[in-house]
């Protein structure tokens, strides 16, 4: 098993991005320390932040492919660099073994929920990393409202996103019920003040838009993010012949296990790069 130490690097990245510079051949590690990046959003002249970590061999000149994962409701930008649950832990494995740099940013809030000024502060960032790398592909994941916000941000700007996981997300927010006050404050008003806002958001509403490889987990017994619409969503992407992986634990929670995460993450990397795995 070959090893692939990463080194923290201070480059204007944003969003759990990870860039992709090729699949090794095997696992790498990670240490323990990223890091921690501020930069000024254009948008409104705020301080935001992300966490990084970079290969130690990585060559800016180089082409390579950029992954972003988003963090889940009430966490930042650590929590997929840190957190021990499959869905962090499968996605930094997934990203160490194809050799990737992970880049995780609070995208504007511990609530966040993809609203506007997150839009632009992701929109800024990919501008600034194409000024600054060779960029190949993007992919971009998330779990729960991370999830939930990759697929808003997807269905958004796909002209910018080269693939895309949602691990127990909602691609609905005119239907959806939960955290809707923090919904409302990072969207600007409630779902019957601005309809088109939550409507702009839902990525079911625009299966067209999503030409990209798509992955999706769900559990049928999911009370927090409930799975109706991601699997919709996923029917439509089929039919209308979008490379879809969609798996659906009916059993299962509010939470994805490790090899689902894996399967969906590594379907995608595979379709948006077209490599094979490691």
């Amino acid at each position: 098993m070959s090893t692939c130490r990463f080194a923290a690097t201070p480059i204007a990245l944003s969003a759990f991005w990870l860039v992709c510079l090729g699949p090794a051949r095997g696992l790498a590690d990670y240490p323990t320390e990223a890091q921690d990046v501020a930069f000024l959003a254009r948008c409104d002249g705020t301080t935001q932040h992300y966490a990084m970590l970079l290969p130690e061999d990585f060559d800016p000149s180089s082409p390579h492919c950029l992954f972003v994962a988003l963090h889940g409701h009430g966490s930042d930008r650590w929590q997929y660099i840190r957190d021990g649950r499959d869905e962090c832990r499968v996605a930094r494995d997934v990203a160490a073994t194809w050799r990737m740099v992970f880049v995780s940013p609070d995208y504007r809030a511990r609530t966040s929920w993809m609203g506007p000024k997150a839009e632009a502060d992701l929109v800024q960032l990919l501008g600034d990393l194409t000024r600054k790398f060779r960029i190949d592909k993007t992919v971009l994941a998330g779990g729960s409202m991370g999830g939930s916000s990759a697929l808003s941000f997807a269905a958004l700007h796909p002209d910018l996103v080269d693939g895309v996981v949602a691990m127990n997300g909602t691609a609905n927010h005119l239907e959806y019920e939960n955290f809707q006050d923090a919904i409302r404050a990072s969207f600007g008003g409630t779902k019957l003040e601005i309809p088109e806002e939550y409507k702009k958001r839902s990525a079911e509403y625009w299966p067209e838009r999503l030409d990209m490889p798509v992955g999706l987990t769900a559990g049928g017994r999911d009370q927090s993010v409930p799975p109706g619409s991601v699997l919709r969503l996923a029917d439509v992407l089929k039919k209308i012949g979008r490379p879809v992986l969609v798996v659906h634990r009916k059993e299962g929670g509010h939470s994805t296990n490790y090899d689902d995460g894996k399967r969906v993450l590594e379907f995608v990397i595979r379709n948006a790069t077209g490599r094979q795995a490691p």
